[in-house]
């Protein structure tokens, strides 16, 4: 079946926690969260790397929009539930919807970090994965030094199915790194 024609819900909710894909406008919360978190960002994230603007971060949200409507990837935005307020981003990337698999990344913005709002989330978009887009595979992959998000995919119930050596080059390009391979299946 082609993706284009399947009908899902563009947001969700977890018990504190609101999910919804992202929508025009949205540049600015998302640009406000990565200058609050850019320092710990730079370490694992290859667009920290870059110079930000407002107006670079808004056509990636749109990008993104257009990107999740077309279900080549389903980037997803988190608020709390109480106060509306942006505190991350995440989604299933690398969709096979032949099988159908995504790959979960994620980032939250460090003043909300340690509060398990991210396993939450993981979690949340776990369920959203396996009910509603009948996933049959989630893989969490990270640097293998990233020791939170390796707490996350294992709070979430991923298990560690190996360990890529020399996998990758840290976002710097200056260090080969190995890549954890997490996954959970239906």
């Amino acid at each position: 079946m082609n993706p284009l024609l399947l009908d899902f819900p563009s947001q969700f909710h977890t018990d504190r926690l609101l999910i919804r894909m992202p929508m025009p406008g949205d540049g600015r919360i998302v640009y406000n969260a990565i200058q609050e978190s850019i320092h710990e960002f730079k370490e694992w994230l290859p667009f920290a790397q870059g110079e930000q603007s407002e107006q670079n971060t808004e056509v990636n949200i749109r990008e993104a929009h257009i990107r999740f409507i077309k279900r080549e990837d389903l980037r997803l935005l988190i608020f709390l539930k109480e106060t509306n307020q942006f505190i991350g981003s995440f989604g299933l990337h690398n969709p096979n919807w032949g099988l159908p698999k995504f790959e979960i990344g994620y980032w939250i913005d460090t003043r909300y970090s340690g509060k398990g709002y991210m396993t939450e989330a993981v979690q949340g978009i776990s369920d959203f994965a396996f009910n509603e887009l009948k996933a049959r595979r989630l893989e969490i992959r990270c640097d293998n030094l990233n020791a939170k998000s390796k707490a996350v995919a294992v709070r979430s119930g991923f298990s560690l199915e190996g360990i890529l050596r020399n996998e990758d080059r840290s976002v710097k390009g200056n260090q080969l790194r190995d890549t954890c391979i997490y996954a959970k299946i239906r």
